[in-house]
């Protein structure tokens, strides 16, 4: 009876473990009013690569200078190598660290990325 308590502890243990360790790489959802901001003119999108982007999906202004900022903190998949097929874009990030992006004037619409598997989506959408 002993050796099944201490097995079924060791059980939970280790399932909770797993469950905390799985929960560190997923990005939390953030709005866009907290990612985008507008700093001597120059609109700043940025958003977090490790285990995917975040956020997801973010509103900016069209027609102003933006740049869109990858930040990394550990990060070693493969949201560290970023595309944006309409733009011509890509990027391999550092595993830690700021990398700027220069978007020039973005029109009105959506710009689409991903990183180089496809695995995680981006979106900005670009409003008037």
């Amino acid at each position: 009876m002993k050796s099944i308590t201490i097995a079924a502890i060791i059980a939970i243990v280790l399932i909770g473990g797993a469950f905390l360790l799985t929960q560190r790489g997923v990005p939390q959802e953030t709005t866009s009013a907290d990612t985008v901001s507008v700093v001597g003119g120059k609109q700043i999108i940025e958003i977090k690569a490790k285990g995917g982007y975040s956020p997801e999906k973010s509103v900016a202004k069209a027609g102003i200078p933006t740049v869109l900022r990858f930040e990394t903190d550990g990060t070693f998949d493969c949201s560290s190598a970023v595309r944006i097929p309409s733009m011509g874009i890509e990027r391999n990030l550092p595993p830690s660290g700021a990398t700027d992006i220069e978007l020039g004037n973005p029109a009105l619409g959506t710009l689409e990325g991903s990183c180089s598997m496809g695995m995680y989506p981006f979106e900005i959408e670009f409003q008037g």
